[in-house]
């Protein structure tokens, strides 16, 4: 069964919709400055929406409002799937707790509560899921999301992902693995030093090509298959010595296709700007794909909003196939590797998108994408 995006919602730190996101992105903006959200921490570069951390039901609200009305649906959605994941999920709101003593409502803090929000939001009582996989997140929700549909459980589905997370711990944690930036997010850089974080969502209605057909709704792109594995290697660092586990990922996705390498257009990478991050995902592509591939990430623009990284990447990924436009890798001044990275935006013909994602624990993810 053929599966299809017929609406996309997205809230980034570059723009209230997808399409604000995707223009800015286009003239090579970035949304990254810096920041002082807390006080008790020092400055540093961030992608946020406001002066204050966003909440995360706010950014799901707005997205899943937006993804409907571009697929031209209205609520109640009572057989419509809901498959909305996140990796850190209401944080912020623990953090919270911790430090004042109090919480509002903690029942709906809980880690699948950003999901269940989304569901009543448009009056689902379909299967709802929770997906977390770290940074690969997003990419699950969507490939699960499909699944329903083609295994007949549903035949529509949001999915997506949502992340807040500015908030103290994040920041204390990633600065303890030595892992921020503290100027900027340069991906595939020779002179890239860590990642930026950054907030933000996107949700993705997910049809059966037949229903998508019968109410004549637009179509963005078809979802080809997916690839998720996991390395099973290390708390925080991907299997460098073999690249087993984002190699399966890539291959498994190309099988369940039905495609080959050389099919693909252009390749939406995860991008984080870490030394070994970037390293780690050049030698994959270089491995399986032709040279000639188009390449970018988004980071640099958007910051790295951790588990809704992957489907923000997706709706890039749909917009780049829409336009037949290749966004720029924002940041990259002098690449440290042999790709055929994007520094502008690129008009050319693009039929097939691959975005990838990858996540602590191992997590990978690969999804194809056809216009």
């Amino acid at each position: 069964m053929t599966v299809v995006v017929t609406g996309i919602g997205l809230v980034s730190a570059l723009g209230d919709t997808a399409e604000q996101t995707w223009q800015r992105l286009l003239r090579g903006e970035s949304a990254i400055a810096l920041r002082q959200p807390f006080p008790e921490l020092p400055p540093r570069p961030l992608a946020m929406l406001g002066k204050q951390p966003a909440a995360l039901d706010s950014l799901l609200f707005t997205a899943a409002a937006a993804a409907m009305q571009d697929a031209g649906l209205s609520e109640p959605l009572p057989t419509c799937g809901v498959v909305v994941g996140s990796s850190r999920s209401h944080q912020a709101q623990w953090e919270n707790f911790l430090t004042s003593g109090a919480i509002a409502n903690w029942t709906d803090s809980l880690p699948h509560m950003g999901a269940i929000a989304v569901a009543r939001q448009i009056g689902s009582q379909g299967p709802v899921l929770a997906p977390m996989a770290a940074c690969a997140t997003g990419l699950w929700a969507i490939a699960q999301g499909a699944d329903l549909i083609r295994s007949e459980q549903c035949d529509r589905v949001l999915v997506g992902a949502g992340e807040a997370a500015i908030t103290p711990l994040t920041l204390a944690g990633f600065e303890q693995m030595r892992a921020l930036a503290t100027t900027g997010c340069y991906p595939f850089d020779q002179q890239r030093e860590g990642l930026v974080l950054g907030e933000g969502a996107a949700l993705l209605m997910l049809e059966s090509e037949t229903v998508a057909q019968a109410r004549s709704a637009p179509v963005y792109g078809r979802i080809l298959g997916a690839g998720l594995t996991a390395d099973a290697n290390h708390i925080s660092a991907p299997n460098t010595v073999n690249h087993a586990g984002g190699l399966s990922a890539i291959q498994h996705c190309l099988h369940r296709s039905g495609l080959q390498a050389g099919d693909v257009s252009f390749i939406h990478t995860h991008g984080t700007a870490t030394a070994l991050n970037d390293a780690y995902e050049s030698a994959l592509i270089q491995t399986r794909f032709p040279e000639t591939v188009w390449v970018t990430g988004t980071k640099g623009s958007t910051g790295h909003t951790l588990g809704a990284s992957g489907a923000i990447g997706a709706v890039i990924a749909l917009c780049a196939l829409r336009d037949n436009v290749v966004p720029p890798c924002v940041g990259l001044h002098h690449s440290a590797f042999s790709l055929n990275l994007a520094k502008k935006a690129v008009q050319t013909s693009l039929s097939t998108a691959l975005c990838l994602s990858f996540g602590f624990g191992g997590q990978n993810a690969a999804i194809a994408f056809r216009r």
